[in-house]
């Protein structure tokens, strides 16, 4: 049974991890450190670092400069530069503005951003205008107008914006993107996705350690608990949906010959959180007599321009086993998986009524980038998916064209929660999603997922 269930995992982890082959380059490369791209890093926490080793092991890539408010971050970056054979990088965080100076920087092509949400559009806006080639993390922008920031700046400066959603990536969302390009399902109509993810650990510690079981968050907080928990106290919607909703919406070719047209949103009463902080910490610590304004389950249903239907789930403040709940439903057939679902059912090839374990699909469409860089990929984190991401911002950024995951990506897929906001608002009204194309989606072509080397 766990054999059926390990296809995400199964890498080849026999062969040589990317840490072994240092001298690894991928697409164009280069031969001199001149001619290497040169890359900056705007916030250098957990995640900014993982994104730092991975691009540490490649030898097209320069750190040149590396950025973050916090001097212990800093030093444990430069010391995991100094580790990987190149010099300090530059480094600024003197104060939240001083991003700018590297950005000012003639010595950074390229651009990682991974701070906390509320910085995402403005850094990205400033380095898109700095000429800069950019990669933001998720979810790329809070509300509307950060939406089109992003989508107007890429239009007025040609820089790009690649969105460094990981998950579109991984091995399993790839193989039946393969099957949805192929028709194995037929006529696409109905799709789930989402982030169940119990994450309490995250946003509460014990103003110690980034994890620590605690009660405290905000100025007593580390890590993610010192910024994420606030928006939980603070807006009810939907504020991370791109995980799930970004491998569905490619599969859907949103942007690109289809358009999310309007979405209704829902959600439950929040308990969760109060209940975490009473567990942890007792009736009478001062953050139990807050009022958490974020639903614990919020449940939105998107609307197509070519007819299918979308649901979203957003739940971390529950008990809750790591789960995006993928189903992609046709005419044809259906599969639901996930990292402990993997089931499919093709009419007139599966049996009867039944489910049919996935794993002989799965090795039949499994994705050329997968067959290519498998073995390779495996200890660069999330089961192999950050390389693959840092990989295809990288090679589209030394060629400066268009990323498989742009702006209008961005703002598209961002875009559900400030919308998923309005309707919860308004006892779940239908709100209608900007075309950030501009009515370009009409005749944009997909990205070729499938065949493109990256």
């Amino acid at each position: 049974m766990n054999q059926r269930r390990n296809f995400i995992k199964k890498t080849a982890i026999t062969g040589a991890g990317i840490a072994l082959l240092p001298n690894l380059s991928l697409g164009n490369g280069f031969a001199k450190d001149s001619q290497k791209i040169k890359v900056g890093v705007i916030g250098v926490g957990l995640r900014g670092t993982n994104h730092l080793d991975n691009l540490l092991k490649r030898s097209d890539v320069l750190i040149t400069a590396i950025c973050d408010i916090d001097q212990n971050r800093i030093d444990i970056a430069q010391d995991h530069i100094l580790k990987a054979g190149q010099k300090k990088a530059k480094a600024f965080g003197k104060n939240e503005q001083d991003y700018k100076n590297l950005l000012a920087l003639s010595e950074v092509d390229a651009v990682v951003i991974a701070t906390p949400w509320l910085w995402h559009t403005k850094m990205a806006v400033d380095s898109m205008k700095a000429g800069k080639y950019t990669g933001l993390e998720v979810s790329a922008a809070n509300t509307l107008e950060e939406c089109w920031d992003l989508v107007n700046t890429h239009e007025e400066t040609g820089s790009h914006l690649m969105i460094l959603e990981n998950v579109n990536y991984r091995r399993d969302v790839l193989a039946v993107l393969n099957m949805v390009k192929q028709n194995v399902f037929g006529e696409l109509l109905h799709f789930r996705c989402g982030y169940q993810h119990d994450l309490r650990g995250v946003k509460f510690n014990d103003g110690k350690t980034a994890y620590g079981k605690g009660a405290e968050f905000g100025d007593k907080g580390i890590s993610e608990s010192a910024w994420r928990t606030q928006h939980s106290l603070l807006r009810n919607a939907d504020v991370y949906p791109t995980h799930g909703l970004g491998p569905i919406a490619v599969m859907a070719d949103i942007n690109r010959g289809n358009r999310f047209l309007s979405l209704t949103s829902h959600a439950t009463k929040g308990v969760g959180l109060h209940k975490y902080i009473v567990d942890t910490a007792g009736e009478n610590h001062p953050n139990a007599k807050l009022k958490f304004k974020q639903g614990d389950i919020i449940t939105s249903t998107i609307e197509t321009s070519n007819g299918e239907t979308i649901i979203v789930t957003h739940n971390v403040n529950n008990p809750h086993p790591y789960s995006l709940g993928f189903k992609v439903q046709g005419a044809q057939g259906l599969t639901d998986f996930d990292y402990h679902t993997q089931r499919i059912h093709i009419e007139g090839t599966t049996e009867g009524h039944g489910w049919e374990n996935m794993d002989s699909w799965f090795e039949k469409y499994d994705h050329p980038l997968w067959k290519k860089f498998g073995s390779s990929a495996t200890e660069a984190g999330h089961g192999g998916i950050d390389f693959y991401v840092m990989n295809a911002f990288i090679e589209s950024a030394k060629e400066n064209i268009a990323p498989p995951m742009d702006a209008y990506d961005a703002a598209a897929w961002s875009a559900v929660t400030p919308l998923s906001e309005l309707s919860i608002e308004n006892n779940g009204e239908p709100q209608d999603f900007p075309d950030f194309t501009r009515g370009t989606w009409i005749k944009r072509k997909p990205y070729n997922w499938i065949k493109d080397t990256y």
